[in-house]
Formats: C-alpha cells, sequence, structure tokens
C-alpha cells in the first residue's frame, strides 16, 4: 500500500513540476503515473550500474557526477515514456533536483501520518 501512496505522490509531484518548469510536459496524469513508475524502475536497475562505472569520476568530483546520472535517468525515462518530454539536459537537471526535493517533503509527510 505504501509503494502505491508513494507512486501516487511521485505522479502528483511529476505535473506539479511539469507545470512550473517550461521545458517538461507531461500529457496526463496517467502518463504521469508511468513516468513515476518508470523513473523508479530506472533507479533501481540502471542507475546502481552507471553509479558503479563512474565511481572514478564521481569521486573527483565529490559525488556532484550524481547529478548528472540523475539527469540521465530523466532524458532515459524521457526516451521511454510518449507522453512525458523534457527537452534538454539543463531542463532535465533541474527537474531531477526539484523532483527529489518534493519528494523528501510529500514523503517526510507520509512518514508523519503513519506515526
Amino acid at each position: 500500500m505504501n509503494l502505491i501512496v508513494r507512486v501516487l505522490l511521485t505522479a502528483i509531484a511529476v505535473v506539479l513540476l511539469a507545470k512550473l518548469l517550461p521545458g517538461v510536459a507531461v500529457e496526463g496524469f496517467t502518463s504521469a503515473i508511468v513516468v513515476a513508475i518508470v523513473i523508479g524502475l530506472l533507479n533501481v536497475f540502471v542507475k546502481p550500474i552507471l553509479v558503479i562505472l563512474t565511481l572514478p569520476i564521481t569521486v573527483v568530483t565529490l559525488g556532484l557526477f550524481l547529478l548528472v546520472i540523475n539527469a540521465g535517468i530523466i532524458l532515459l525515462a524521457d526516451n521511454f515514456i510518449d507522453g512525458f518530454t523534457v527537452t534538454g539536459f539543463w531542463v532535465a537537471l533541474l527537474f531531477s533536483l526539484l523532483l527529489s526535493f518534493v519528494q523528501s517533503i510529500l514523503f517526510s509527510v507520509l512518514k508523519e501520518d503513519v506515526r
């Protein structure tokens, strides 16, 4: 049940950020749910492989390269989903930062409701 709530909260965050950022577009809430699921799956399966392969550059940049990996995950999701569009790398970077921030706020509210 918690997983479904997290996916729905992430979809809401994707829709809100698509309204705020000019370079991001989502066709509807169904597409936003698909975006949330695909980003979650990419973070589980692809991101650890990318982190291991780019570990030397991540260490040299003191972890800042992880932001590039997150933007790459967003751009990869853009390629997989027809109803989701991100115009470029910098927009994807800003979108990933804001999505992480909004998710942390929403998930912290979720944890407080459980207690």
